[in-house]
C-alpha cells in the first residue's frame, strides 16, 4: 500500500525440555490452566520477525516454515490482528524439529506474540496471554509458554501464566545433549488420553521433592524417575537412555517426543560417550541452558 508505515519487531522464544509434569486443567479461568512440573529452558528456539502495516487490507502472511508447523502460531497472529487490523507478515527461523518434545509450538506461539505484539504496540502481558491460550486450546502443550518466559531450570509450582501461575527458576550448568530416536510423537494424543494420565500421577510428588532441593542433581533424579515411570518412549529410545546411564550420563526422555536430553557425569568420558550416542541416534547438538527466556531481539525501531 503506497505511503503506508511499516512497524517491525523481532523476538526470540527458547526451546524447552520437560523432565516431569502433571496436568492441571480444572481452573475456570484458562489463564490458570496448564501443568505443574519441571524442565530446562534451552538457548536455541524460534525467532520471529513481524512487519505490520496499519491501514492496509487485513492479511496474514507467514514465511520460513511449513504451514503445518505454524497452525498455533498463525492462530496467535490472527487473534492479535483482530485487535489491530492491517497486513501482518511474520518470518520464522527454527533450530530444533517439531513434534520431538522441544516445545516448538510454545516457542512459535510466544515468539509470534512478542514480535507481532510489539510491532502493533500491544502490551506484553496481552501478547503473552494470547500465546498461552492459543497453545493451550490448540493442544500444543500444557504450560510451555509459562515455562519459557524466563530461563534456567524452571519449576512450575502453580499452573498458568503470571500472575495466575508461579514458576521457580534456578541457574543450571550446561550444556546438555539433545537428540532423537525415531519419528515424532503427537503430544495432543498423549496428553489427552485418559488411559495414560494415571502415569503422570507422580509428577506432582517429584516436583515437591525438587522444590525442596532445587539442585541439578535433584532435577536429574526426578526427570530420570519420571521417564522410567511413564514408559512412553519407543523401545529404541528407552534402550538408548539406559545405555547412556550405564556409561556415566544423566539421561531422560524429552516429554513427549522420540527424543532425549542428557549430560555426562563426572565418571563419564564425554568424547567416547558422544561417539557411542551418535552411532545409535540423531544427535542434534550440545545445547546450553538459556538464562534469560523469551525476549525481544535487537533494537526496536518503531515506525519505519
Amino acid at each position: 500500500m503506497a505511503g503506508a508505515s511499516l512497524h517491525r519487531a523481532r523476538a526470540f522464544a527458547p526451546a524447552h525440555v520437560t523432565g516431569f509434569f502433571s496436568p492441571r486443567l480444572e481452573a475456570p479461568d484458562p489463564r490458570a490452566r496448564g501443568s505443574i512440573g519441571g524442565g530446562l529452558v534451552l538457548d536455541v528456539g524460534v525467532r520471529a520477525e513481524a512487519t505490520w502495516t496499519p491501514g492496509a487490507v487485513p492479511r496474514l502472511i507467514t514465511l520460513g516454515l511449513p504451514a503445518r508447523q505454524l497452525e498455533i502460531s498463525r492462530e496467535v497472529a490472527r487473534r492479535l490482528l483482530a485487535r489491530r487490523p492491517g497486513r501482518l507478515t511474520i518470518t520464522y527461523e527454527q533450530d530444533l524439529p517439531t513434534g520431538q518434545g522441544f516445545g516448538s509450538s510454545s516457542a512459535g506461539a510466544l515468539s509470534t506474540a512478542l514480535a507481532a505484539g510489539r510491532a502493533m504496540g500491544l502490551p506484553r502481558s496481552d501478547a503473552v496471554q494470547v500465546a498461552h491460550l492459543a497453545d493451550l486450546f490448540g493442544r500444543g502443550g500444557l504450560g510451555g509458554v509459562a515455562a519459557i518466559l524466563g530461563g534456567g531450570m524452571e519449576l512450575r509450582l502453580r499452573p498458568g501464566i503470571p500472575p495466575w501461575g508461579w514458576v521457580l527458576r534456578r541457574r543450571f550448568p550446561g550444556p546438555v545433549w539433545v537428540g532423537s530416536v525415531g519419528p515424532p510423537i503427537r503430544s495432543p494424543r498423549v496428553l489427552r488420553d485418559p488411559r495414560l494420565t494415571t502415569r503422570f500421577a507422580n509428577g506432582a510428588e517429584l516436583l515437591l521433592q525438587v522444590a525442596r532441593d532445587p539442585t541439578p542433581e535433584a532435577f536429574w533424579a526426578a526427570a530420570e524417575g519420571f521417564t522410567d515411570a511413564v514408559e512412553l518412549g519407543p523401545r529404541p529410545l528407552r534402550d538408548l537412555i539406559r545405555g547412556l546411564r550405564r556409561r556415566g550420563a544423566h539421561a531422560a526422555q524429552a516429554m513427549f517426543g522420540s527424543s532425549f536430553f542428557a549430560a555426562p557425569t563426572g565418571r563419564a568420558a564425554p568424547r567416547r560417550l558422544h561417539r557411542w550416542m551418535e552411532e545409535r541416534s540423531q544427535v542434534l547438538g550440545s545445547v546450553s541452558v538459556d538464562p534469560r527466556g523469551a525476549r525481544l531481539a535487537g533494537r526496536q525501531p518503531g515506525v519505519r
